[in-house]
């Protein structure tokens, strides 16, 4: 069994249906991208920052940039453990978030996964300054690496 990549995920389990299988006969990759926003919306309301909140404080984050590796595939009938952390902000304007994907069966890693994320004010969709909330809860795992976003 793989280890997860850093301390303290938040893991959202997904049953792999027949409609995320593509014409190769396992999952395409696009529908990883959709399990990866998943667990990240479902971590960020574990959070205490759910839409509700976002839209109180009038602010919200949206994807920048996605890097995904595909390392091994996975079937119809697989479970999946999707884990995410939050893995360093610089307090302003950007998240970092890592995921990875393993294999129930064999604990075999499947998918691992970065996603920079940017505030941004609700009403113009234009870059905001993150509100104080989410630095405080977009909080990083002891041995995560030093945030630098690329661009």
């Amino acid at each position: 069994m793989d280890a997860w990549d850093f301390s303290e995920p938040f893991v959202h389990t997904v049953a792999v249906t027949q409609d995320a299988i593509d014409v190769m006969g396992h999952v395409n990759n696009v529908r990883y991208l959709n399990w990866l926003e998943e667990a990240a919306w479902l971590h960020s309301q574990a959070l205490g920052l759910g839409w509700a909140v976002y839209q109180e404080l009038g602010c919200g984050v949206v994807a920048q940039r996605h890097e995904i590796d595909y390392l091994a595939p996975a079937f119809a009938g697989d479970a999946l453990e999707v884990g995410t952390w939050c893995t360093g902000h610089d307090g302003r304007l950007r998240l970092r978030r890592h995921y990875q994907v393993r294999r129930v069966a064999d604990g075999r890693t499947c998918v691992r996964g970065q996603t920079l994320w940017v505030s941004v004010d609700l009403r113009s969709g234009r870059p905001r300054r993150m509100p104080a909330l989410f630095a405080e809860r977009f909080v990083a795992p002891p041995d995560a690496p030093p945030f630098a976003p690329k661009r």
